[in-house]
């Protein structure tokens, strides 16, 4: 026979609204009271339906996040996993699930994400990437649905809540980094400036070169629009007449081909080149040498932006706010100070 939250209010002597709030896990109870209402439930046997609870209030208990690219390629970037378990940490001991979008273009993304918004299949959503004249955010903006942006939006940050890094800043420590182990004549290699993250990270690069009056043109600076374009960016950098001697590269996936291709050219990393990049993921960890990265703690900026979107979720009437996750420098085996040749 089913037992009912009466059953459960009366072994506990309590009210049966007691037993509710217990059951949604509010504040408003103390623990003792959660405590001895849960070990009757046990004891009686007594299980929520989840899914007629949420049908009840609306809700779908889940929430969707907007991938930058196909979920192949996304998981094959070091980045969005280690994000996704920081999201998913947060989701579980909140009692949510997540729902990803599958399409494998910019347009079925998009419609992935208005699928999920007007079927009512999720109560929020999170985007995992920041870009220029995308249209997920406004869409997003104009539905009214909870979301949250993991990096910091294009031309509305103050209307979006968001999670990100220093992104101008940890790429001026990154190259000051490498300047201060007299690498004076240091290179870049980006990515599509779309993105919000390259775009901050090559202003920061801009600002050390400027503040450490480093004669160097515009040559040294490399943005490629895909990774099938990295291998000529690594050339043209290695072919001008005074080569970099350090290189800022934007993550650590792309500082992985980098060094492939130099180690192609019989270039020495870190002897004749140094190399710095982004995010102090696996692929920094375990390349040969290791990676000096800059820790953008991937986990705790999903993490975060779960935390935000689940507040939110269950108290609208919040302020918008931002949420910058601080870096730090892993130093490995891919940097050392320059010795004259």
């Amino acid at each position: 026979m089913k037992v009912t939250i009466k059953e459960v209010a009366k072994q506990a002597g309590v009210s049966a609204s007691t037993v509710s709030r217990v059951v949604s896990n509010s504040s408003k109870i103390s623990e003792e009271t959660k405590q001895k209402v849960r070990i009757v439930m046990e004891e009686l046997g007594f299980h929520i339906n989840q899914n007629a609870r949420n049908l009840v209030r609306q809700s779908t208990k889940t929430i969707g996040i907007v991938m930058k690219s196909s979920a192949g390629e996304s998981l094959h970037d070091p980045f969005f996993p280690e994000v996704l378990r920081g999201i998913s940490a947060w989701c579980h001991k909140q009692g949510f699930s997540i729902c990803l979008t599958t399409g494998d273009s910019e347009e079925a993304i998009f419609q992935d994400t208005v699928n999920m918004v007007r079927g009512k299949r999720v109560d929020g959503i999170i985007v995992s990437y920041s870009k220029q004249k995308d249209k997920v955010v406004p869409y997003l903006i104009e539905s009214g649905i909870p979301f949250v942006v993991i990096g910091k939006p294009y031309g509305n940050a103050e209307s979006v809540t968001y999670v990100d890094n220093d992104n101008v800043k940890a790429a001026r420590e990154a190259a000051e980094f490498l300047i201060e182990q007299g690498r004076k004549t240091i290179g870049y290699i980006g990515g599509p400036l779309t993105f919000e993250v390259a775009k901050y990270r090559l202003q920061g690069f801009k600002e050390a070169v400027l503040f450490n009056q480093l004669d160097m043109s515009g040559d040294y600076m490399k943005n490629p629009e895909s990774p099938d374009f990295i291998r000529n960016a690594v050339h043209e950098l290695m072919d001008l007449e005074a080569p970099p001697t350090g290189i800022v590269v934007i993550d650590d996936l792309t500082a992985l081909h980098v060094l492939l291709v130099l180690r192609e050219r019989h270039v020495q990393v870190p002897n004749e080149v140094s190399l710095i990049s982004f995010n102090n993921t696996m692929v920094a960890q375990f390349s040969s040498p290791a990676l000096t990265s800059v820790d953008t703690q991937i986990f705790q900026l999903g993490y975060e932006s779960a935390r935000c979107l689940i507040e939110e979720i269950k108290d609208p009437s919040q302020f918008k706010k931002s949420i910058i996750i601080p870096t730090v420098i892993r130093e490995r085996e891919s940097t050392i100070p320059f010795i004259q040749q």
